[in-house]
């Protein structure tokens, strides 16, 4: 076994062609001992190599159950930190390249989210009101912090039935940091826009009165996803205008209005879900990251897929993970060399677990 890490830059100017060649041989060598993640996000060139492909959080918790020693999650950081929690201490999650973040995520850090806090309490005691509710897409210390205040975690599946909960347990909830997925779904349950306030981090409590907190009953985050943010409700009416029973799919991440013109609305598996069982002819307008979407169209023979947006906006952290990034984090480890772990400090870990724990109790 080699003691020296591979340097990537040996990797950078290799083909797809011969990459490809080489992860086979270097999963082979591996067997058991690994287990490969692809989020339905992924470029086609690395997805074909994943053992479970799906949305994070299903992906950390097969990858969990596998019992393969290392985890290379094709995705981003936050879910490669998730799949650390999850797992067990003798199993090793990797991401192939540190520079896969999330632009979402990153509109919540825990500076932000505790001086929230501390400001909320000024109008009303937050621990006694107000359940924090962060979704999968969120750093583990974000998850830890609302482990230690009685929140939850919640993805775009389960998060009605979060909401729920928290609704149960408290009067008002802090959603961070996607405020369309909070917006969105708190609509579909009959909460009135008007109880809904957007708290602006960069501004002195969120930019809110204390009269418009103590009316809220969701304190919604002003973040958002990049991706889902460029779709459009003119995208929809055009398209409905070139095909009158057309279909339109979009994810919870999409603005508010974007999801009130659409005939369905869920996540990305709920996507693939509906479109893959809709009848043969029937043709839908996704709302959703395109190589989803274009992958969707290319199974769905039957089908017509299009993407919603006339300028295609890829989710550039995501796209990060390339063929020789995956390449060069196999090798060293044929190589007896682990690169680019992610492990969450136990504490955070220990805190963020138990707000996952919450969500795993309250999804059916």
């Amino acid at each position: 076994m080699g003691i020296h890490e591979i340097s990537i830059q040996q990797f950078l100017s290799l083909d797809d062609a011969r990459c490809e060649e080489r992860i086979v041989a270097a999963k082979a060598a591996l067997g058991k001992h690994l287990v490969i993640l692809g989020h339905h996000y992924q470029r086609d060139e690395v997805f074909k190599h994943a053992d479970y492909t799906g949305d994070s959080l299903k992906l950390s918790r097969q990858a969990a159950q596998s019992g393969a020693k290392y985890i290379i999650f094709c995705g981003v950081h936050f879910m490669a930190e998730v799949a650390d929690i999850l797992s067990n201490s003798e199993q090793i999650a990797i991401l192939p390249d540190l520079a896969a973040g999330c632009s979402m995520a990153d509109m919540a850090n825990l500076e932000k989210v505790e001086q929230a806090w501390g400001e909320l309490s000024a109008v009303l005691p937050p621990d006694e009101h107000i359940t924090p509710i962060t979704y999968i897409n969120s750093a583990a210390d974000l998850k830890a912090f609302c482990g230690r205040h009685g929140g939850i975690v919640c993805t775009s599946t389960n998060a009605q039935h979060v909401l729920e909960w928290a609704f149960s347990q408290r009067e008002k909830v802090l959603f961070f940091p996607d405020q369309h997925l909070g917006r969105n779904t708190a609509y579909r349950m009959g909460i009135p826009l008007e109880q809904m306030v957007l708290w602006d981090f960069d501004k002195p409590n969120g930019g809110l009165t204390p009269e418009q907190i103590k009316a809220a009953k969701m304190i919604l985050w002003d973040g958002f996803c990049s991706v889902h943010q460029q779709f459009m409700p003119e995208h929809i009416d055009h398209f409905r205008a070139n095909y009158p029973d057309g279909k339109v799919v979009s994810h919870p991440e999409c603005p508010f209005e974007v999801c009130q013109k659409s005939d369905e609305v869920g996540s990305t598996e709920y996507i693939i879900k509906t479109v893959n069982a809709s009848p043969p002819g029937t043709r839908w307008l996704v709302g959703t990251e395109v190589n989803l979407v274009n992958r969707l169209a290319q199974e769905s023979k039957d089908k017509f897929v299009d993407y919603m947006a006339p300028i295609v906006c890829k989710c550039s952290t995501m796209y990060r993970i390339n063929p020789q990034h995956l390449l060069w984090t196999l090798e060293n480890l044929v190589d007896g060399k682990v690169v680019n772990q992610i492990k969450v400090a136990p504490q955070v870990a220990a805190e963020a677990r138990l707000a996952l724990e919450r969500m795993f109790e309250v999804s059916p």
